[in-house]
């Protein structure tokens, strides 16, 4: 058994932007774990040349456990492609996001 990265990317609010994402984000979606991890941001502007210390960063993470190879969890990557894209997309305004397919063991 061996845990398998789907999915790594960030999410982020403004500073002053009371927010809990962990609150608003389920802890599973379509068998696969989510976690969410405050961390520094991962750099210091956004593409516009937006500074990004005025806003919370989290590592977004979505893992599954499993005896399969990452190349085999392909169709399980679909399937919480198209669960979790919904859930970002209601998050509320001003909440940004970045997800990018992973597919490597942890």
């Amino acid at each position: 058994m061996q845990a398998v990265r789907l999915f790594q990317g960030y999410l982020w609010h403004p500073k002053e932007l009371p927010l809990d994402p962990k609150a608003l984000l389920p802890g599973e979606v379509e068998g696969a774990r989510l976690l969410l991890d405050e961390v520094p941001p991962p750099t210091p502007f956004f593409q516009d040349g937006t500074p990004t210390h005025t806003q919370r960063f989290y590592q977004l993470t979505l893992l599954v456990l499993t005896e399969k190879p990452p190349e085999a969890l392909e169709p399980l990557a679909e399937r919480v492609a198209k669960g979790v894209e919904p859930l970002l997309q209601a998050l509320p305004p001003g909440v940004g996001w970045l997800l990018l397919e992973d597919l490597r063991p942890l």
